[in-house]
């Protein structure tokens, strides 16, 4: 299992939002590459980017730092937001991004995500993002009453094989992950997933590799970082454990 620094983008700065909210979002780089570097520099093997402006508008808006940290670090970096379109998708990959991670469409646009699975097959990632259980849309901003099983079997059955599982109940809250949810997803989940919302410690981590999921391959962790409750390094020692 590996740590996925999560570097969100909004209005050209490194971000953290409280529960999926765009007017709760705290500042933590004025430059998204400096976290990027600092990630790096602590032993990231992978970086989790979200264009948050792109998932709020449907459309890529930060591809030039999506360019910038794509050859300034030399990790793969998987990207999200905003991707409704296969031109968009090719643009984020263009910008160095070696996975992709699609949300909405994956979900409204079923010729959408046949065509991007069969153009980049395992290198798709789709986000599953969640409120009591129940699907979230639109960069966050829409409810539905789909439980998250469902979604998984019908993207399954259309080839996808990488997910990555948020809860936005504890995204940003720091309150300890979904281990609930996380369980769910891992029976759910024919192929692999990143888990995402709420860790805040290094017994965090240990609870989700304690889980013994064989399909939970990563973790996704923001705020924990950006306010140091502990290092890359030492996150990836509890996960490598």
């Amino acid at each position: 299992m590996i740590l996925l620094p999560a570097i969100d983008i909004l209005d050209g700065k490194a971000v953290r939002l409280t529960r999926g909210e765009f007017d709760q979002s705290t500042v933590y780089d004025a430059d998204p590459l400096d976290a990027a570097r600092r990630w790096v520099d602590e032993g990231a093997r992978r970086l989790h980017i979200v264009d948050l402006d792109g998932a709020r508008s449907g459309a890529p808006v930060n591809l030039q730092h999506v360019r910038r940290i794509a050859s300034e670090v030399e990790v793969p970096i998987q990207v999200g937001g905003g991707m409704r379109s296969i031109e968009s998708v090719r643009q984020v990959i263009g910008a160095g991004a070696t996975r992709v991670v699609i949300g909405t469409a994956a979900y409204t646009d079923i010729d959408f995500l046949d065509e991007v699975v069969a153009e980049l097959e395992d290198r798709v990632v789709v986000s599953i993002d969640a409120r009591a259980g129940k699907l979230a849309g639109a960069g966050w901003t829409e409810q539905t009453d789909i439980p998250i099983e469902a979604v998984i079997e019908r993207l399954g059955a259309r080839g996808v094989q990488r997910y990555v599982y948020s809860s936005i109940d504890r995204d940003g809250m720091l309150g300890g992950p979904d281990l609930d949810g996380a369980r769910r997803v891992a029976e759910a989940v024919r192929g692999t997933y990143a888990y995402s919302g709420g860790v805040s410690t290094l017994e965090d981590l240990g609870a989700l590799v304690e889980l013994r999921q064989v399909n939970l391959r990563a973790v996704v962790v923001g705020k924990a970082l950006y306010e140091r409750r502990f290092t890359v390094a030492e996150a990836q020692a509890v996960l490598d454990g």
